[in-house]
């Protein structure tokens, strides 16, 4: 019952994520078609990376007619902020979760995902990661195929404008959460300044911008820690209203029966 309770609140707030998903696919799409994949091969791409700018480095790096080793390097380098941000959902949810649901919410851990799943209280039921995966990875898969199929009908102004759609979506996802907590807030302020900083800064702003991310993310992320770390005891006790709500829950729907 708790499960299915999970599952359809992931539904819901992954609801304006497949939107937006929607949107900036198409755009991916349009350059796919352009770089001469058919919208199948496209749709198949969007369906095992669900990795928007690893998405779009794979198309600059066909585009360059580079080798395989460069797509590997390059789609490791990109996408190793996904790796950071699972094992920090790997502390969130319960320690009796199975091995198979963990390898399925690493699968679907993308940046808006793991922005609405942050901001949940622990332990995180995977099954609302698994609800927003639900809604949100269709979006993207048929916003790519579509831009792939008949993109190239659409005005130029009109495929740049969906573009800005994941940044306003993201914005979203952020700024709630925010507004609840002053150590998050403060991060993201920190995280915005640092970021700027070292797109200006000598030899560090020669870095690729998803190299670049990585420090950020793990400097401010331990100095976070460090400052102001999370209460085990608040943990323990989250565990025992889960599991008391579970019950309740559990005896409510005998009784019904």
């Amino acid at each position: 019952m708790q499960n299915k309770k999970n599952y359809l609140q992931g539904l819901r707030d992954g609801t304006p994520i497949s939107l937006g998903y929607f949107a900036v696919g198409f755009t991916l799409g349009i350059a796919a078609k352009a770089m001469g994949l058919t919208a199948f091969q496209a749709g198949l791409m969007s369906a095992t990376m669900h990795a928007s700018a690893g998405e779009f480095a794979v198309l600059t790096v066909i585009a360059g007619q580079s080798g395989y080793l460069s797509m590997i390097i390059t789609q490791l380098v990109i996408n190793m902020r996904y790796f950071l941000m699972a094992c920090s959902l790997s502390q969130k949810i319960d320690r009796d979760t199975s091995l198979p649901k963990r390898l399925l919410l690493g699968y679907f851990v993308t940046d808006e995902i793991f922005g609405i799943s942050v901001s949940k209280k622990e332990p995180l039921n995977p099954f609302y990661n698994f609800g927003a995966a639900t809604i949100a990875s269709p979006g993207w898969i048929l916003g790519t195929v579509l831009g792939a199929a008949i993109g190239n009908i659409l005005p130029g102004s009109l495929s740049s404008a969906l573009s800005v759609a994941l940044y306003g979506m993201f914005l979203a996802v952020v700024i709630p959460p925010s507004k609840k907590d002053k150590t998050i807030a403060a991060v993201v302020v920190i995280s915005m300044i640092g970021s700027l900083g070292f797109s200006m800064m000598p030899v560090v702003k020669d870095f690729a911008a998803s190299t670049r991310i990585i420090i950020l993310t793990i400097v401010i992320a331990s100095i976070a820690a460090i400052v102001r770390p999370v209460d085990d005891r608040q943990l323990d006790e989250a565990e025992t209203h889960e599991e008391l709500g579970q019950k309740l829950e559990e005896d409510e729907e005998e009784v019904r029966q």
